[in-house]
């Protein structure tokens, strides 16, 4: 059993708009210029399609590496060295994850107008057999920051797959688990670029605060599968 705190993926049941969206986005990208970034959003039929199961069921299909945040412009992701508790963090890296929504939810949350920290993070449990289960997912932001709504219109971009390294899967509360994060010590150039709203990410009445002095608190009982700090 995860701790409370880890939020299930709803159900991915895709139905056939959705499903024929995916098909053909994945076939327009095959034929799209290679020196410019495929727009999604004339795939998604007048809102007719949740954005959350079009990346999923896209991811489903094809391997992608995601990227999520507020700037609509990125021509190459270049690499950082981000503040970050996890190992896996801590280097040099372009930064991205093999699961959609958990880009959206950098996407959504306003970091350039508020003075935010973010805590959060994805996980899939392995069976006997090494295969994943479904997703699980956390989300906290600045505590003082919450009640503001600091949330954006973003974009989640979709960059190749080759040359990012994926976290090593490993122990977590004496199960075994994987945490879908990538990096890539060299630039990527996006593939594709989706425009997301706050209303699109599934978790949003979800997102819970924390203390930013204890930011370090926090992140330790995760890493550990303790309890949510009081």
């Amino acid at each position: 059993m995860l701790p409370d705190y880890w939020i299930e993926r709803p159900p991915l049941s895709l139905d056939a708009e959705t499903q024929a969206a995916a098909d053909e986005f994945l076939s327009a990208l095959k034929s799209a210029r290679s020196d410019r970034t495929l727009d999604v959003e004339g795939l998604l039929r007048d809102g007719h399609i949740a954005p959350w199961k079009f990346l999923c069921g896209v991811a489903d299909r094809h391997r992608f590496a995601f990227h999520g945040t507020g700037d609509p412009n990125i021509e190459s992701f270049e690499p950082r060295h981000p503040i970050d508790f996890a190992p896996f963090g801590d280097q040099k890296a372009v930064f991205a994850t093999s699961d959609p929504i958990w880009a959206m939810f950098y996407a959504i949350v306003d970091r350039d107008s508020h003075d935010i920290t973010l805590n959060n993070g994805c996980i899939v449990v392995l069976d006997a057999n090494g295969d994943p289960g479904t997703p699980h997912y956390y989300f906290s932001i600045s505590r003082g920051t919450l009640p503001q709504h600091p949330w954006r219109t973003g974009y989640v971009y979709l960059l190749p797959i080759e040359g990012f390294v994926e976290q090593a899967a490993g122990p977590y509360g004496g199960q075994v688990a994987r945490v879908p994060q990538l990096a890539s010590p060299a630039p990527v150039r996006p593939l594709a670029r989706m425009q997301v709203s706050p209303d699109d990410f599934p978790f949003l009445a979800q997102i819970r605060g924390h203390d930013d002095e204890r930011l370090s608190e926090y992140a330790q009982a995760v890493m550990a599968a303790a309890p949510w700090p009081d």
